[in-house]
């Protein structure tokens, strides 16, 4: 089994710790796409929901397009703080604590321990998680507003800076009875493979006191700190 420590999963971890954060707000009924994630990310600061993720990559000479899913549970708290816990294909751990990035793979017995601000720095992520409105987005992505497809509306965040990981990452979003809600996100990176995940059962915020965001390595685990 290779180990999902890998520049891309982190990207799209990253990616999703603002995005996700899309949670749920109130506003007006049929708001326009950049509207929604305004106010998504002026007003929800936790959350948990439900994820499917689909990781495609492209076609390499002799070999067919290749596909890998994932599921589990992703919870959040602005800034800087989030939990993916993978229960498939592979159970296996990822939180980020503020400060370390810690992925812990029970099968391999194993943590890898990172600096926070080493793994993020130069991905859209480390900019999106600390703005608190559209107009710090601007500063780094160009955003725009997406013809509705699939009953959802969507808003395409494209890098200002061609240097970096990530090619451009579509967010769909859906105005429901409690507000609007984050249901699709999908991320093109500069090697051409898409990821697509899938989100259901939003809830925010987290309960006063989550202990969701704190690790400790299990004994006798074998801690790498590259």
């Amino acid at each position: 089994m290779s180990s999902m420590w890998t520049y891309y999963q982190r990207l799209v971890c990253a990616a999703f710790l603002l995005v996700a954060a899309l949670a749920s707000a109130n506003v007006q009924a049929q708001p326009e796409p950049l509207q929604l994630l305004g106010d998504f990310i002026r007003t929800v600061q936790s959350g948990r929901a439900q994820f499917t993720q689909t990781v495609i990559s492209p076609a390499r000479e002799g070999q067919s397009v290749r596909s890998r899913n994932s599921s589990g549970v992703f919870e959040f708290a602005r800034p800087n703080k989030f939990r993916f816990s993978y229960s498939k294909p592979y159970v296996q751990t990822l939180v980020a604590d503020g400060q370390t990035l810690w992925l812990h793979d029970p099968d391999l017995n194993q943590v890898t321990a990172r600096k926070l601000s080493q793994v993020l720095q130069g991905t859209p992520a480390a900019v999106i998680a600390s703005a608190t409105d559209l107009r710090g987005l601007q500063a780094d992505f160009e955003l725009s507003a997406q013809a509705p497809t699939g009953g959802l509306q969507w808003v395409q965040a494209t890098p200002r800076s061609r240097e970096g990981q990530l090619q451009s990452m579509r967010i769909g979003l859906r105005a429901g009875p409690q507000g609007a809600e984050l249901v699709s996100l999908e991320i093109l990176d500069a090697l051409g493979q898409r990821s697509l995940m899938q989100f259901s059962r939003f809830e925010t915020p987290l309960p006063a006191g989550s202990a969701a965001f704190q690790f400790t390595p299990p004994p006798g685990s074998d801690v790498i700190r590259p």
